[in-house]
């Protein structure tokens, strides 16, 4: 008979696990944090903060924006790569992710727009220039799209330098400013980390253990999903062969029961998890405890989607909107944009949850997290341009 985990131990687990049970306070051990995680999505907007630096300070509020380009650039305790997306991984998971490596290269390879920039700039230039000059940028090289530019154009160099990156051959050295630094992957990852080698079924063992062990349970496409570099049929094929597995039965919000998987350990998982924190938190709509839209929607009945890309009259709700957690349940929305030059944060729109009440307490305690979002980021003011909650 499968171990039936209600809603609210489901959502508490899952909330552990991702390190947002607890009071983002005490010491900051960061690779510890990214360990914990798993990776950390990058994502180029920094509306108040970019998503990565959210990320990480919603664990830990020591957290400041400059340590994740020393740990990536300077320590070399992390790498950067493909999961879902662009990521930070600790950089001990680099030996598990050289199948990553061959099938990101491999698929960037057989492009049509990529075979043609091979042909204009080529490989060899690329690679030449950089192990004689070092680390280089894509605005480094000259070369420029033809004809009118689509959103997801790159120019020939900018193709190949990816095409590269994909395959292990180049590696991120650091950011400046955001922009990526590429230089041979022998220069940027320690050697006994390039060396380690493991076959292919050791790899899929390991992506689907560790996703299975920081999600706490879920389904196999839930397991698929977490790092993106497994398929549907290899995570099929290893849930089938693999003993220690726990079949279980998982209430989501509605009552409805579905059935899961979860790590050998679930029982003291279940025994020792306890309630999170009243600490309201603002969640980054890239976070990854929001990502997976129908596990949140499962286990939450919050319905959420991110509008960045979405026409402005076909959003729902904004550009850059973030979810309001408190406790073990999304309370409301909240869309904040910040300018620093003038030193304040503004709150353009804000939305409760339906049936969601907000009292005194709540409103002092959304104030209080808007107060430490704005330390983070340098600024005093907080203006709001709607309705106050």
């Amino acid at each position: 008979m499968a171990l039936r985990i209600s809603n609210r131990q489901a959502r508490w687990l899952w909330l552990q696990s991702q390190g947002l049970c607890e009071t983002p306070t005490g010491p900051l051990d960061l690779p510890e944090t990214i360990h914990r995680l798993g990776f950390v999505q990058l994502d180029t907007i920094q509306n108040v903060t970019r998503a990565h630096h959210h990320i990480l300070w919603s664990r830990n509020q020591h957290y400041r924006e400059p340590m994740m380009d020393q740990l990536l650039g300077q320590d070399r305790a992390v790498f950067e790569h493909f999961t879902h997306d662009a990521s930070i991984l600790p950089i001990e998971f680099y030996p598990m992710w050289q199948r990553q490596f061959r099938r990101l290269g491999e698929k960037v390879s057989g492009h049509a727009s990529f075979k043609k920039a091979v042909q204009e700039i080529g490989r060899e230039h690329i690679l030449s220039r950089i192990a004689r000059e070092g680390p280089l940028s894509t605005h480094d090289f000259d070369t420029r799209v033809e004809g009118k530019k689509q959103m997801w154009d790159r120019p020939p160099h900018k193709r190949v330098l990816d095409q590269l990156w994909y395959a292990g051959e180049l590696a991120t050295s650091h950011r400046q400013n955001f922009a990526k630094y590429y230089d041979l992957a022998e220069r940027v990852i320690p050697q006994h980390h390039r060396d380690t080698a493991h076959d292919d079924s050791a790899q899929i063992d390991w992506l689907c253990r560790n996703a299975l062990d920081r999600l706490a349970f879920g389904s196999l496409g839930e397991i698929q999903r977490f790092w993106g570099a497994v398929d549907a049929k290899e995570v099929k094929s290893w849930s089938q062969g693999a003993a220690d597995l726990v079949p279980v039965k998982l209430e989501s919000h509605d009552g409805i029961w579905r059935e899961a998987l979860a790590p050998a350990d679930i029982e003291a998982r279940l025994a020792g998890v306890s309630a999170p924190t009243a600490r309201l938190r603002i969640i980054n709509p890239f976070d990854p405890v929001v990502r997976d839209r129908n596990r949140l929607s499962a286990l939450f009945g919050f319905a959420y989607r991110n509008e960045m890309f979405v026409p402005a009259a076909q959003r729902l709700w904004g550009y850059y909107v973030y979810p309001i957690l408190e406790r073990d349940r999304f309370v409301g929305r909240i869309e904040i944009k910040a300018d620093r030059s003038a030193g304040h944060l503004r709150v353009t729109q804000f939305w409760p949850e339906p049936g969601v009440s907000w009292p005194v307490g709540r409103k002092t305690k959304l104030a209080a997290e808007l107060a430490r979002l704005a330390r983070l980021i340098g600024v005093s003011d907080i203006i709001w341009e709607c309705d106050r909650v």
